[in-house]
């Protein structure tokens, strides 16, 4: 019975409304920010590398809030996810990720704007933000119910998503590729989550601007190694992949087929869940950047959308269409396991690698998020408690069979985006604002745009 009514919640959370709803959010601030978050991508790249170095209050530098970020969306879903979206929509899934992905660099933009802009010290005097403090000190008191829908889901989705999913992911990637037994793996996962969750966030932070760009560049090597392989079939696959986008996939092997508006709703759905543009996760990881401009963070911010699908998952997804993986009778993981295992030498242990230390800096990365939601609720005191229910959540999800789990978090976190898209399209003429203040002297003057 209960199980019913989470795939009746799941229905709806996740259904056209909502895709509609996030996709079309991220055209709106798109189209109100002139398409800024795609122009300056190049000046965002520039901000991040000056970012090593904070300039403003805060707990972690700009660098290192985009790696915690980054940390919770580079995860399974830029390879299984991407693969359960070609498998099931066909190559031109791949396409409207690459859509989602550029109008989401704008409400991705919008989130980490609006975190550090209404950012608030707490009791200890940490900068804390996020789309519960944006909804209470930007719309208002009379909002903050809002708030606290948002701050409640999102402290429960954690424990099921970024928790127990993710380490029993790892357990099960450790046992089938290196037989180390599940307890043993869970505990040695709970010893690592604790050494660093029990520094705070800049332990997560420094933890996550290491290992973050460590495992993205063995993944991108590794299939563009696959890609080099491949190279004479590059250009063919990107023509199908625009053609399937915009006319289906007939059948093929052991594909069954998928019309326009299949690769459509697998192609939002998984961008969005991959990189997380809307859910409001990644502000509250970027309000506590060591910065004195939203705008700046803003820019930082946007670039997790950008590398999280427009480029690992690119990669992923290209691997998959060239190799001719996408057709196989293969699904999710398992297909792209495939490939990694035909094409390179120990190819699965070093994708097993990867799902392993993806899915632990997620487990770093929600568990900050996770902490900050239920502070926001339960104040302090909680925060220590949190943490050693966090750790014992990495152990027991390694020995739990995790169905109803994952779709109670997907529940979870389609009901996290709901106060937020409101928040954000309330709060989208300060977004507007800030950004032209910010930018209008730089357009006109040389000098402005250098100190910037």
């Amino acid at each position: 019975m209960f199980e019913q009514i989470i795939n009746s919640v799941n229905t709806v959370v996740w259904g056209p409304v909502m895709l509609f709803l996030l996709l079309g959010t991220g055209v709106f601030l798109t189209i109100g920010l002139r398409g800024m978050t795609i122009t300056r991508i190049p000046y965002a790249f520039g901000q991040l590398l000056k970012g090593r170095k904070g300039s403003g209050e805060g707990e972690i530098s700009p660098f290192n809030a985009l790696m915690t970020a980054l940390s919770s969306t580079v995860g399974t879903g830029n390879i299984a996810g991407v693969a359960t979206a070609i498998g099931i929509g066909g190559p031109g899934a791949l396409f409207w990720m690459w859509c989602t992905a550029l109008v989401g660099m704008a409400t991705k933009y919008a989130e980490a704007l609006l975190a550090v802009h209404y950012r608030e010290s707490d009791a200890s005097g940490k900068k804390v933000g996020g789309p519960m403090y944006y909804i209470k000190n930007g719309l208002g008191q009379r909002w903050k119910p809002l708030a606290f829908l948002f701050a409640l889901f999102g402290s429960l989705a954690g424990f099921g998503l970024a928790n127990t999913v993710q380490s029993n992911t790892v357990s099960q990637v450790l046992l089938t590729n290196f037989n180390i037994p599940t307890i043993a793996s869970g505990l040695l996962m709970s010893f690592m989550v604790a050494l660093v969750l029990l520094g705070g966030i800049k332990r997560i932070a420094l933890v996550a601007g290491k290992l973050v760009p460590l495992m993205t560049l063995i993944y991108v090597l590794s299939t563009l190694i696959i890609l080099l392989m491949h190279v004479s079939e590059i250009p063919q696959a990107l023509l199908f992949i625009v053609d399937s986008a915009f006319n289906g996939t007939a059948a093929t092997g052991g594909f069954a087929g998928a019309t326009v508006m299949i690769a459509l709703r697998m192609g939002v759905s998984r961008g969005i869940f991959s990189n997380e543009s809307g859910l409001g996760s990644a502000p509250i990881a970027h309000a506590a950047a060591e910065t004195n401009s939203p705008v700046r963070q803003g820019t930082i911010a946007m670039l997790g959308t950008f590398i999280d699908t427009l480029i690992i998952c690119t990669m992923t997804g290209l691997v998959l269409v060239v190799s001719g993986a996408w057709n196989s009778d293969l699904q999710g993981a398992a297909m792209t396991l495939m490939v990694f295992d035909s094409s390179l030498p120990l190819g699965g242990h070093i994708l097993s690698l990867c799902i392993a230390l993806f899915a632990f800096t997620t487990m770093l990365g929600w568990s900050y998020y996770g902490e900050r939601c239920a502070q926001f609720l339960l104040g302090p005191k909680v925060v220590l408690p949190f943490r050693l229910l966090w750790v014992m959540g990495v152990f027991m999800g390694t020995q739990m069979s995790l169905g109803l789990v994952w779709k109670m978090s997907d529940a979870l976190n389609g009901m996290m985006a709901i106060p937020n898209l409101l928040a954000l399209l309330l709060l989208s003429p300060v977004v507007f604002k800030l950004t032209k203040q910010y930018f209008q002297p730089v357009d006109n003057s040389p000098e402005v745009q250098t100190s910037k």
